[in-house]
């Protein structure tokens, strides 16, 4: 197969993120290859002397809420990786990691700090005045992103394909 690889897999407990797991787990990856899951913590706010709205007791239980939210995303993530790496002649090294920050940003940095060739997440399914409003944060990560990013979709209507796949490849004589 090809060298080994490092791919960073970026959860967040949605019905998109876990596609992009089963991708993880349903691909012949190189011998040797490594997983990090990633799932980041974005607090509403960040309580300063000046904008303390919330009591302390509230902040913490907004932080121990998502927290939460963040282990089950990733302990999910693993519940369909594991099994099919225990099968594997050569099974990947799979770590995790939950951090507080800015999605994209948060997963931007830890693919640069931690040598990522590819990163895969999920599309939330975002369309029109919610894309805008909250933004993409698969769409910022595949633009600003050093490496390859997958983006994966889930449609309803469509049922999904485990033995072959197609892919669109468009090209426009760039680098």
């Amino acid at each position: 197969m090809g060298e080994v690889m490092n791919i960073l897999l970026a959860v967040d407990g949605s019905d998109h993120s876990l596609a992009a797991a089963e991708t993880i787990a349903n691909r012949p990856w190189p011998p040797g290859s490594e997983v990090k899951i990633l799932s980041v913590v974005r607090l509403p706010f960040t309580p300063t002397a000046e904008t303390r709205s919330l009591p302390d007791s509230d902040y913490s239980r907004l932080e121990s809420a998502a927290m939460k939210q963040a282990k089950e995303a990733v302990d999910e993530a693993l519940a369909r990786i594991i099994p099919s790496n225990a099968g594997r002649e050569a099974p990947l090294t799979i770590t995790s990691d939950i951090l507080l920050g800015q999605q994209q940003e948060t997963i931007l940095a830890q693919s640069e700090d931690w040598g990522a060739d590819l990163i895969v997440l999920g599309s939330r399914g975002l369309s029109g005045f919610k894309r805008f409003l909250l933004g993409s944060v698969s769409g910022a990560v595949a633009t600003h992103a050093n490496c390859s990013v997958e983006v994966v979709r889930v449609d309803e209507r469509r049922p999904v394909k485990k033995s072959h796949m197609k892919i669109l490849l468009t090209v426009d004589g760039s680098a």
